[in-house]
């Protein structure tokens, strides 16, 4: 593997992803991973084998450069609105030699079509903006809101764009809060998504669930099935084997 030299500019540093030597660079002034993209990834890990794969919103980029190395698949797709976000994508698909594998594109998901034609792609993944936008209070900086509020793109447009891409039987992934599973399910069925599988996401056990995992295929029959919900915390408020599985660590 040859070796990459990266220049990082101020506030960004590189963190290591714990699998297969993957890092990626974050700044702080913009929005950060969280764990929810993380348990995505491994949630979308059975993608049908040599998928060409869509991430919607893609940020930094780390549901498509985990998933090079939890599934097999043949190209990875990301698009991603602001153009700062694009650049660090960029730079840590650099750094982790993945530029055949990973292409970013710098624009709004409404303007998908200008990129891909209808029914071609076999696998969406997507960890969109959670909160409607007129709803919750809103101190953080412009890069933060647009990764938290539905400003550019609400829940319809990624759903909405997933079904006119998607291949017939092309699978949608999706983390979202649990307080929109009803306009979730209502909205995929509008677009021909059908949605097959759920898991819950709980902080602990004797907890509300905080994150649901949806998977959905576009034009398929009607049958709904609930995984194990994961659990994140023990009573000891130490991780669960099954988080630290998905981390890739002991």
């Amino acid at each position: 593997m040859r070796k990459i030299e990266i220049k990082l500019n101020k506030n960004e540093r590189i963190d290591d992803l714990q699998i297969n030597n993957l890092k990626i660079i974050q700044n702080k002034n913009y929005f950060c991973f969280g764990m929810d993209a993380v348990i995505l990834s491994d949630f979308a890990k059975n993608i049908k084998n040599n998928s060409t794969v869509l991430d919607l919103g893609c940020g930094t980029g780390i549901i498509s450069i985990l998933l090079t190395a939890k599934a097999n698949i043949k190209k990875i797709y990301g698009i991603e609105l602001q153009k700062e976000v694009y650049e660090l994508a960029n730079k840590s698909i650099k750094l982790n030699n993945l530029e055949n594998k990973i292409e970013i594109i710098n624009d709004n998901i409404k303007n998908l079509e200008k990129y891909f034609k209808p029914n071609s792609i076999e696998a969406i993944v997507t960890n969109p903006p959670y909160k409607k936008e007129n709803t919750g209070i809103k101190n953080e900086n412009n890069s933060q809101l647009i990764s938290r509020y539905e400003l550019e793109a609400n829940l319809e447009d990624f759903i909405k764009i997933s079904s006119k891409i998607l291949k017939d039987k092309g699978e949608f992934y999706m983390v979202h809060r649990p307080d929109r599973i009803a306009d979730i399910i209502e909205l995929l069925r509008k677009y021909k998504l059908e949605a097959k599988l759920i898991k819950l996401v709980y902080p602990k056990i004797n907890k509300s669930p905080n994150l649901v995992l949806i998977k959905a295929v576009k034009n398929a029959n009607k049958f709904l099935k609930f995984e194990a919900p994961l659990i994140i915390y023990k009573e000891d408020n130490t991780y669960t084997d099954e988080l630290l599985k998905i981390y890739n660590k002991k």
